[in-house]
């Protein structure tokens, strides 16, 4: 009755109460509300919101539902990062071997893709034998270890999220500001985190378009943080280009892989380093983003940065000689160029078409249940702005057959615009959120 009682008042505009929260959390993640009424309220919480007290309340409940990573007696700084969602988004995969290598602890839980996004955790299995499902026994081991374990939500931690997660992909209910907030500080502040790092995606690819929006958002946050003694900064990034080159699973650990030893294209660079020297701030480790940026550059023309990714791929399973030789990732079937049909510039590449494209290749879900082929996928060399002659290549597509082909070209098509004029693309990273307020991004 109580599920019932509290979708029949959210559905009326009313409030529901941290008590009543607590009680639904608890009660969902132990399997006695059923997934139904659980999308009915995700769905009235979607259409009328949630007040700032009701965000906070729902956190806290999602929080209790379960277990916290107590990391205290590391004795080191425990610094993670978060990114909103995008398309081409690897940052993650490159950011917790890099900032780990210089003894800060990342315990980094990822999710699953969402909606046209792709997810950390589908990446990361793309690498053969790799195992994001840790216990929080082994999950505290390797940071002990290795300063950093990449993994997913364990059962342990907020689990009234982790079946909440997965309903709102499958339910259209993903662009909430309060279920985004909620969601994402429940596993975070479960972590037992000294600081968070934000990576903000605005523009027509992330869940979240609209700047002011994402200032919103980054400032709920930032106060869930605050109310937890964990310090959050924020860096709003852009996402009406997809970033880097590389959009599908296994082509993006291709690409981390690249970026790890230097080589890898320089906006999905300057985003890591930007984050990374956030990272490094929060921690103590660094004075400010200026040196905290050349420690980060050493730590990859060092080789430090690749070896430990190497190190953490080997202790979760995964097959670590796929560092030296990514060929050892799968591969797709059928490979195809994709070229210009006329001359101009390239005014747009739309990261939502190709995201929403590469799961009509097989290489997302749409479903709960949906495996991801992670052999699929599109690399795009087209930037915006650049100017491009008839039959020049422009993206390679990677399909598990000739259908697959055939969505590539059809998401291409659809999303790389040719025009006589181009407007100027985002900037890379705009705008720079703290406790004190706003500030535009200054490097």
């Amino acid at each position: 009755m109580l599920a019932h009682r509290l979708i029949e008042r959210k559905r009326d505009g009313g409030r529901i109460e941290p008590g009543e929260w607590r009680a639904l959390a608890l009660a969902y993640a132990k399997g006695h509300v059923p997934d139904y009424q659980m999308a009915a309220l995700l769905m009235a919480c979607f259409l009328r919101g949630l007040e700032r007290s009701e965000t906070a309340a729902l956190t806290e409940a999602m929080l209790l539902s379960g277990d916290r990573l107590d990391l205290e007696y590391l004795g080191r700084p425990r610094i993670d990062k978060h990114s909103t969602g995008g398309v081409g988004d690897k940052v993650s995969l490159v950011l917790a071997p890099l900032v780990a290598s210089l003894g800060v602890a990342v315990p980094m839980m990822s999710g699953r893709s969402l909606g046209h996004t792709g997810g950390t955790l589908d990446k990361l299995e793309s690498i053969p034998g790799f195992r994001t499902n840790l216990t929080l026994a082994e999950a505290k081991a390797q940071l002990e270890t290795l300063g950093c374990a990449m993994m997913g939500q364990t059962p342990e931690i907020a689990p009234a999220d982790k079946k909440m997660y997965a309903l709102r992909d499958a339910t259209a209910t993903v662009e909430s500001i309060p279920l985004i907030a909620s969601s994402i500080m429940s596993k975070k502040l479960a972590e037992g985190l000294t600081g968070l790092v934000l990576d903000m995606k605005r523009g027509s690819g992330a869940l979240i378009q609209d700047l002011d929006r994402v200032l919103e958002l980054a400032d709920v946050m930032i106060n869930l943080g605050t109310d937890h003694g964990c310090p959050v900064v924020a860096l709003v990034t852009a996402m009406d280009r997809p970033l880097g080159r590389a959009c599908g699973n296994a082509l993006e650990v291709e690409e981390a892989i690249a970026a790890l030893k230097g080589e890898g294209p320089d906006d999905l660079m300057d985003v890591t380093y930007a984050l990374g020297a956030e990272m490094l701030v929060l921690a103590d480790v660094c004075d400010d983003s200026a040196s905290a940026r050349v420690e980060l550059e050493n730590a990859i023309a060092t080789g430090r940065a690749a070896e430990r990714f190497q190190r953490i791929i080997e202790a979760q399973g995964g097959n670590p000689g796929v560092v030296d030789d990514p060929a050892a990732l799968p591969q797709a079937a059928e490979v195809e160029i994709f070229t210009a049909a006329r001359r101009g510039f390239v005014a747009r590449v739309e990261p939502k078409t190709i995201g929403r494209g590469i799961i009509e290749m097989g290489g997302g879900r749409t479903r709960v249940e949906d495996a991801a082929d992670p052999s699929v996928g599109l690399v795009i060399t087209a930037r915006p702005g650049d100017w491009v002659e008839a039959g020049e290549p422009l993206a390679t597509i990677f399909a598990r057959d000739r259908t697959g082909i055939g969505s590539g070209r059809h998401a291409l098509r659809a999303a790389i615009v040719i025009a006589d004029e181009a407007e100027p693309p985002l900037p890379l990273i705009s705008h720079r959120i703290t406790s004190r307020g706003v500030e535009l991004y200054s490097a």
